[in-house]
């Protein structure tokens, strides 16, 4: 085997975390200089950040003026939690799944609130289940972005315009770099640290009319949290959905969403954004394409995100070895990148299967993902040779 030669050319922004994720290019604390800081998130002034950003939300994202948009506590978990406690329960329910977040809110409804009439739909890492096989005239809990499996749905089609259910979709990673069809979703959730890069803690809650007809007619067989409380003698509690958050908010954290959402705007707003994030991705899948030992862990090029591109070894020296060694082999590959100082915080979800996990959302430059390509080669052939010498 010839050495690979250490690269000459090292990425500029190093940081491909998959959440919380890079900051937008030039980003530096001058930024939050106009926060709220001190004052009052109930205050005029507070209560006017918050508006901004949901205003911001609605118009970069391209939400329809008639579905609400609210700023809640504990970032996208604590938004779909919100969501499920509220309004699941009335009709059996469908809980689709191909990844560990996914995984996690079909525990949650099976062993948490307990529905007796709920169906599971799954599919291993990599894949995507039987959309086909999903009843919509239940509700329907799915992700948009498999942020673990780096699988998204390739978009609404497999939802019907005239479904009896509600349709709840975790879209954190898809958010601001894939088309949501918001005519077939009632329910949307993202947190601010994935796409835009914000800061962490906060989540995104999208309500369609259908949900909040649903909250103003139908009350849980279960007590709700204060937290999750969207209603109030039956009818919705719109201040929530106009700067009035239920928990107080970092106004620090909120000035950092501004500015990302701003930042959003001056890159040509939603199609920017996904511009962006479609040419890093390339980057990844071209390299890939053309490299024998590593491969896409989405086996259909269709469903493969464009944000949280998860890959696997494929070497068949290395996928001879047991589970353990092959997840030692990626991790040993991982540290050599991390030492180096040209990439950090790239290996697999822990619940995934063993390989790397690269951030190419729109906060990405598409030029540091082309300079760290190289350094896999390097990193790879540096890790056979300590851990397979014989095989190197």
């Amino acid at each position: 085997m010839t050495k690979t030669a250490t690269p000459d050319i090292r990425p500029a922004n190093t940081h491909f975390s998959s959440g919380p994720c890079s900051k937008r290019p030039g980003w530096t604390l001058d930024a939050l200089s106009d926060a709220a800081l001190g004052r009052s998130h109930r205050a005029k002034i507070g209560k006017a950040k918050l508006k901004q950003a949901i205003d911001l939300t609605r118009e970069v994202l391209e939400v329809p003026a008639d579905y609400r948009i609210g700023i809640v506590p504990a970032s996208d978990t604590g938004a779909v939690e919100m969501a499920m406690w509220s309004l699941l329960g009335a009709r059996g329910v469908d809980m689709v799944a191909w990844e560990s977040f996914g995984s996690g809110w079909v525990s949650d409804v099976v062993k948490e609130l307990k529905l007796p009439d709920t169906r599971k739909i799954t599919a291993d890492y990599g894949k995507l289940p039987d959309l086909a096989s999903i009843d919509f005239n239940r509700d329907v809990v799915f992700t948009w972005n498999g942020t673990t499996s780096g699988v998204r749905v390739p978009n609404a089609d497999f939802i019907p315009a005239d479904r009896q259910g509600l349709t709840i979709c975790d879209a954190t990673s898809g958010a601001f770099a894939q088309a949501l069809d918001f005519a077939k979703l009632d329910v949307v959730t993202f947190s601010w640290q994935k796409v835009l890069g914000g800061e962490g803690a906060h989540g995104i809650l999208i309500l369609s009319p259908r949900a909040v007809e649903r909250l103003e007619s139908y009350t849980p067989a279960w007590p709700l949290p204060k937290i999750f409380r969207m209603t109030k003698g039956g009818k919705l509690i719109e201040g929530i959905f106009q700067g009035e958050t239920i928990n107080t908010p970092s106004m620090l954290c909120v000035e950092d969403y501004i500015d990302a959402l701003l930042w959003a705007k001056s890159v040509g707003g939603l199609k920017g954004l996904m511009a962006r994030a479609d040419a890093n991705a390339k980057v990844i899948f071209d390299y890939v394409e053309k490299t024998s030992w590593i491969a896409n862990l989405a086996d259909d090029p269709a469903t493969r995100s464009n944000t949280s591109v998860c890959l696997k070894i494929v070497d068949p020296a290395i996928t001879a070895l047991s589970a353990d060694d092959q997840a030692a082999f990626a991790k040993g590959m991982v540290a050599l990148l991390e030492k180096q100082g040209v990439a950090h915080d790239i290996g697999a979800y822990r619940d995934a299967p063993s390989g790397f996990r690269i951030w190419a959302g729109a906060t990405i430059d598409t030029t540091d993902l082309e300079a760290l390509m190289p350094w896999f080669d390097w990193a790879f052939e540096a890790q056979k040779a300590a851990q397979l010498p014989a095989a190197a």
